[in-house]
Parts: C-alpha cells; sequence; structure tokens
C-alpha cells in the first residue's frame, strides 16, 4: 500500500519538500556547471558540429553584440551541466514522489534513475546526430551564390538547446505515462482505444517542437509513436503486476482470517 503518513502531510509540507529537492538540484547543477566551463570550448565545436558539417566551406558563425559570445558560453556549460548531472536530477524527482508509491515500488528507485536518464539522454542524442543533420541541411540548402548563410551565435544556440531538451523530454513518455497509470489517470484500455487521436497529438506536438519543415517533424513524429507504443506496454505490464500484488495481499487476508477462526 501506498505511505498513509504521506496523506497526513499538510500541503506546507509538500511545498518544503519540493524547496528542498530544489535546492538540492541547484547546487548539483551548479556544481556541474563549473566543471563543464572548464571544458567550455570542446562542447562549443561538440554543439556546432553538426552545423558546421553542412555549411559551404570557409564559413563562420557571427555574434552581433559584444556579450553575446561569453553569454554563448554560459548557456552551453549550463545545458551541458544538465545532461551530467541529470542521473541526480531524476533521483530527486523520484524521492519527491514515492511517498505516494507501494512499498515494493520503492524500491525501483535505480531502475527509475537509469530508464529515465538513458531515454532523457537518448532522445537528446537522437537529435543531436539524426535530427540535426536532416534539419540543418534542409535549411542551408535554400543558400546560393547570392543568399549566404551568416548564422547567429545567439540564435543557433537557442534552436538547437530547445531541440536537445524538446526531444530529450519527449523520450521520457513511458516514464510519464507509467505514473499517471500508477494514480489511475490513464490504463493500457484506454491508451490502445485513443490511439489514433494520440497519432494526431503526436504531429500537433512535434509540429510545436520543430522547425516548419516535413523533415524534422516527421523524425520527431515517428520516435512518438513508437514511445507511445512502449507506453502502452509499459502501463499493462504494471497494471499485471498490481494485480498480482492485490492477489497475494487478498490470499494473504484471507489466511489471516482463516487462521483467527481456527
Amino acid at each position: 500500500m501506498p505511505d498513509q503518513t504521506d496523506e497526513k502531510m499538510p500541503f506546507t509540507s509538500h511545498l518544503e519538500e519540493l524547496k528542498f529537492r530544489l535546492i538540492r538540484v541547484l547546487i548539483a547543477v551548479g556544481a556541474g556547471f563549473v566543471v563543464c566551463y572548464i571544458f567550455k570550448e570542446k562542447l562549443f565545436w561538440a554543439l556546432t558540429r553538426p552545423l558546421a558539417a553542412v555549411l559551404p566551406e570557409n564559413s563562420s558563425m557571427i555574434f552581433t553584440s559584444l556579450p553575446e559570445a561569453f553569454f554563448t558560453y554560459l548557456k552551453i556549460s549550463f545545458l551541458a551541466s544538465i545532461f551530467l548531472v541529470s542521473p541526480y536530477i531524476l533521483y530527486q524527482i523520484w524521492k519527491f514522489v514515492s511517498p505516494g508509491l507501494y512499498e515494493s515500488e520503492k524500491k525501483s528507485v535505480a531502475p527509475f534513475v537509469a530508464f529515465s536518464t538513458i531515454f532523457f539522454v537518448g532522445g537528446s542524442l537522437f537529435a543531436y546526430y539524426i535530427v540535426f543533420p536532416f534539419g540543418f541541411k534542409f535549411f542551408v540548402g535554400f543558400g546560393n551564390d547570392f543568399i549566404r548563410p551568416m548564422l547567429s551565435l545567439k540564435e543557433y544556440l537557442s534552436f538547437s538547446m530547445k531541440l536537445l531538451i524538446a526531444f530529450g523530454v519527449i523520450f521520457e513518455l513511458p516514464i510519464f505515462m507509467f505514473f499517471l497509470a500508477r494514480i489511475g489517470i490513464v490504463n493500457s484500455e484506454t491508451l490502445t482505444k485513443k490511439r489514433k487521436y494520440a497519432i494526431l497529438l503526436v504531429f500537433v506536438v512535434a509540429a510545436f517542437f520543430t522547425p516548419p519543415d516535413v523533415v524534422t517533424q516527421v523524425l520527431m513524429a515517428v520516435p512518438l509513436m513508437l514511445l507511445y507504443e512502449i507506453s502502452i506496454w509499459v502501463v499493462k505490464a504494471g497494471e499485471k503486476k498490481r494485480a498480482a500484488r492485490e492477489d497475494d495481499e487478498t490470499d494473504d487476508e484471507e489466511t489471516e482470517k482463516t487462521d483467527d477462526k481456527e
């Protein structure tokens, strides 16, 4: 059964717990930022490599204000820090929601952190190695002898960070669905019946998070549909496990009643 003591906690206690977890996350991100800033130039070249591969020869990027390059390095270091400490961030999220879980589920912290990290980082790597090359090639392809790309650091950083974070978060869909099923908002039967509406929503989400071209939208929509199917499987597995646990509890209760009668 879920921890009943947590249900009696006042709302202010939950806010205090959330504040405590956020402070820990911020400290971890700050420490990761210091480490990542040491390697800021290498991180910059890693982030811009997919773009550099499709730009014409002798192309370069520009910055249009004095502090723009400096803040670019800060933002890249901050982004890298989030990925570096993502297991710890996910661990703090787990600790915040775990009081509402069954005792057996609370012990699943390691699988949760591991799979959440894999999905988050995997989604960002998918964007970096698959979406970036196709998307950048598509946009740069509109250049010619008269129209040449002169890309701003600020605009490129905003564009690439948005896609990396978006793909990382979206790939967490199976984990998110697991918790929605856990609190009774969704179930595998509903997810299966609403598949056609989910597909429509997938393309709407893909259109919102990606540039206005068909290629990158499809590159986000296809993984999202696969993740939706994985979510159905995850929810089904969770339902079977919960049903088996409830059956065991019922059997234990009946055994106790029989023993009491004897």
